[in-house]
């Protein structure tokens, strides 16, 4: 189903132009269709949908992933943008990674509904894809939201020719833009199916983005008063997509994201990805181990950091600098929970069949690469969590149909178990929620009688590692206003060495690990310069 939605897209090429422009062509070819014949038929105008879908961001195509922005990883070379301006926060209004091109998908959205509304389309269909593109403009806007604050909100298309200066918005607040969001999900819920092809929004994914927004609206960013209502609020949308009994945990955390198990019981919503062709993923090859057996099978782009790995608890469940959790500095990968071996490729570790080894002197290619000087680790740690062996043959080879998951049922229980111990203490529910998660890596419950403090710092950790590499860390250290203590000073890698015939661990800062954050301004980013050069009626965010 998914690879059916992706495949459609190629087989027009006027889509795109029909959303940058009001004038379309009139005459009908293999290759264009007219703005006639484009809404009359279904299944034309599913194509046009089909593209402001297929612009749904994922990471399994780039070296680079937002991981690497975060405390959670880092690029293993100089050059990617994570390590040029994230890490020092050298990014600025004319050189910022920018989430500003969203307004050409949102600008596809708006034409889509307006035709489709005036369309003598089925009324059965036309309910669901107009409830479908409500919620890919919903999703779009999160994204505007979530990087910059306050944005206009647009809802209809904007015409120079016609309207003039009047297609110049200035920007909605925050508190605008995030109900607007808000209620456009709450509108639409209903007029979506519990359950629909893969890769097409459902009710469930309308309130977890619902219940997303609410979450960073209840955060610290935003909820500066701590207003437990805010909460409450999140805590009942998480609580709603639980209650509709259609998603459970998927019993195999190793292979969760493996294109065998596409849409499996835990997706929510997911992005896909038509393997064997350049819509293909290649996240083996772009951010896999840089050389295993003697070949490079990968950029080796994502190095795991000794931050994230402390992170991961023992297998008694406790975390590692609990007194009773039995942790062995001198032997720090033994007994940890399966997480960690499911998602980290350490010293000693196999992949592919071959020991991968991070030792120094003994001339290995993956020792911890102290010098900076090529794709080796350098944190001596690999990315191993949602790796298919199957295609970490070489390159960036985009063999792989494995969908990204955007949102999954384990982030819905983690984010209930948060916004309900922060609106009223760790009651049972919360309890349940994480242990759920926690239950399926073979992890005991929690201690019972925590305070809310106690369970705020286990429901993070378990947020942390639970959802690693899945390009959600970089949101909650905004959200949560972490970045300014996370994102100040240095990452951390392991070194192993022998000294005095004795194979030692030692913590060491990672080359390339500085990083800086200034929580002045770095909360939100800078609205690209070229997005004020044209319309003046936008203003800067502060400090930039």
């Amino acid at each position: 189903m998914k690879t059916r939605i992706i495949f459609k897209i190629s087989c027009i090429c006027l889509v795109t132009a029909l959303a940058s422009c009001s004038d379309f062509l009139e005459v009908t070819s293999k290759s264009q269709v007219s703005d006639a014949t484009l809404w009359s038929s279904s299944g034309n105008a599913d194509l046009f949908l089909n593209n402001v879908y297929s612009s749904l961001p994922g990471p399994f195509a780039t070296d680079d992933p937002g991981e690497n922005w975060t405390d959670n990883s880092m690029a293993s070379r100089v050059g990617p943008t994570s390590r040029t301006l994230m890490a020092l926060s050298q990014y600025a209004a004319n050189n910022s990674p920018s989430q500003w091109g969203n307004y050409n998908n949102i600008r596809k959205a708006n034409l889509f509904i307006e035709k489709v509304t005036a369309s003598s389309l089925p009324d059965d269909w036309k309910k669901q894809r107009l409830a479908e593109a409500r919620f890919l403009r919903a999703y779009y806007y999160m994204l505007l939201w979530t990087s910059y604050g306050g944005v206009p909100v647009i809802t209809d298309i904007l015409n120079m020719t016609e309207q003039g200066d009047a297609v110049f918005r200035p920007r909605n607040t925050s508190e605008e833009t995030f109900r607007f969001i808000t209620e456009e999900c709450a509108a639409i819920a209903n007029d979506l199916p519990l359950k629909s092809e893969a890769g097409r929004a459902t009710q469930g994914a309308a309130l977890t983005l619902k219940g997303w927004c609410e979450l960073v609206w209840a955060s610290p960013l935003y909820n500066t008063d701590n207003a437990a209502a805010r909460w409450q609020i999140a805590a009942a949308t998480n609580k709603q997509v639980m209650d509709l009994n259609t998603y459970s945990l998927f019993p195999d955390y190793n292979t969760l994201h493996f294109e065998e198990n596409n849409g499996n019981s835990e997706v929510i919503f997911d992005k896909a990805y038509l393997g064997g062709t350049t819509l293909g993923g290649s996240r083996e090859g772009l951010q896999g181990p840089w050389r295993v057996g003697g070949i490079q099978r990968s950029w080796g782009n994502v190095n795991p950091t000794q931050e994230l790995v402390d992170e991961y608890a023992m297998a008694n469940g406790l975390p590692i600098d609990d007194p009773a959790s039995g942790y062995d500095p001198k032997n720090p990968y033994k007994n940890r929970e399966k997480r960690f071996y499911q998602s980290i490729i350490y010293d000693g570790s196999e992949w592919l069949g071959f020991e991968m080894v991070m030792r120094q002197g003994v001339g290995s290619p993956n020792a911890t690469d102290l010098s900076d000087i090529n794709e080796a680790t350098n944190t001596g740690y690999s990315l191993r969590k949602g790796l298919n062996p199957a295609y970490a043959i070489n390159g960036a080879n985009r063999q792989n149909s494995a969908s990204f998951i955007i949102f999954r049922y384990a982030e819905v229980l983690l984010s209930y178990a948060e916004a309900q111990n922060e609106a009223s203490g760790p009651d049972q529910s919360v309890y349940a929620a994480v242990n759920k998660v926690r239950e399926r890596s073979e992890l005991p419950p929690l201690r019972q009688g925590l305070s809310k403090e106690e369970m705020r710092k286990a429901i993070h950790r378990e947020r942390r590692v639970e959802l690693a590499f899945e390009e959600k860390r970089w949101y909650d250290l905004i959200r949560l206003r972490l970045a300014e203590k996370n994102l100040n000073g240095t990452l951390h890698g392991m070194v192993i060495e022998n000294v005095g015939g004795t194979w030692t661990y030692r913590i060491v800062v990672a080359p390339g690990g500085q990083r800086s954050f200034n929580p002045e301004k770095n909360y939100f980013l800078p609205i690209p310069q070229a997005a004020i050069d044209r319309n003046t009626q936008i203003s800067q965010n502060p400090n930039y």
